[in-house]
């Protein structure tokens, strides 16, 4: 019945104009940034380590552009209650042509991408795009009501969705199709024995080998996904070839090239990147150095 209610309520929300959406998303980020203060230490310290060479204020002014960015992701999500694919094709672009030419040789594929804004708009619009049938790797959310609405906003266009936590054999059925999957590969790993270990803006950080070793496995050609915001309320994503068999990199390769990647995506726009997760939650230790990445290849 909570759930049905609080639907009901945010598809009345998801009616107002984007632009009234959007008056409602900079109240939200007063309260969210100057009341409550959400996260802004662990935001400030994040931008502090990457960013180095700048000063504090303009740190600060994209640690604002940020929470900006936070909140109207949010309110970006409720308009997909009503929204139709027409309304976001005009709003979220994507360049498909590389990845369709990966589609052309009938070979399965990997993506992955950061937690860019908004990749919930953009794995929605690339359904209509491409032949593949999409399938994203996800963490459940811990409440029952907010993992209920999003599971049905996400898998709207038909992509499937398979939990982290059993996503061995949520895949299974999947693996005779010629299918593409999407993965975050900026989450932070639960394991920090078995992941690579790479400076990643300025500080050792661990990254999930899953992603590499599937697709190392599978023999599979693996694209970078990249998501710009030319302006409120627009996203444009670009897809890269990463490499047209995985299995033919030295192994950390991949890794290391995505890592670039990333760091190089979240210099162009800083704020569109996610601080406020805990990203280096994992302080480096000396034992992990057998899975440090250098130049592709695993630390000796």
């Amino acid at each position: 019945m909570i759930y049905y209610l609080f639907y009901g309520f945010l598809y009345l929300v998801s009616l107002l104009p984007m632009r009234i959406l959007y008056l409602l998303s900079d109240g939200i980020y007063g309260i969210v940034y100057y009341g409550i203060g959400y996260r802004r230490k662990v935001v400030m310290d994040n931008l502090r380590q990457a960013f180095p060479e700048r000063s504090e204020a303009e740190r600060l002014r994209i640690a604002k552009k940020f929470y900006h960015n936070f909140i109207d992701s949010f309110v970006e999500v409720i308009k997909l209650i009503s929204a139709n694919e027409s309304w976001l094709h005009k709003r979220f672009t994507v360049d498909v042509r590389e990845l369709e030419e990966v589609y052309a040789t009938g070979k399965s594929c990997q993506m992955h991408l950061g937690h860019t804004f908004n990749w919930e708009w953009g794995q929605i619009v690339l359904t209509a795009l491409t032949k593949y049938k999409i399938l994203v790797v996800y963490m459940p959310i811990g409440n029952k009501v907010f993992e209920k609405l999003f599971y049905r906003l996400r898998t709207r266009s038909g992509n499937v969705f398979l939990p982290a936590p059993s996503m061995r054999e949520a895949i299974v059925p999947y693996l005779p199709s010629q299918y593409l999957l999407g993965l975050v590969a900026d989450q932070c790993p639960g394991n920090m024995q078995t992941s690579y270990w790479i400076d990643f803006l300025g500080r050792p950080t661990p990254f999930a080998s899953g992603p590499e070793k599937g697709a190392r496995s599978g023999h599979l050609p693996v694209v970078f996904a990249a998501i710009e915001k030319p302006r409120r309320g627009h996203y444009h994503a670009t897809i890269k070839l990463a490499c047209a068999d995985a299995a033919e990199l030295p192994e950390g390769e991949l890794t290391r090239e995505y890592v670039r990647y990333l760091e190089s995506v979240i210099r162009r726009q800083p704020d569109m990147w996610l601080w406020s997760h805990r990203r280096w939650k994992h302080a480096w230790k000396e034992e992990y150095q057998s899975m440090r990445i250098d130049e592709g290849r695993l630390a000796p």
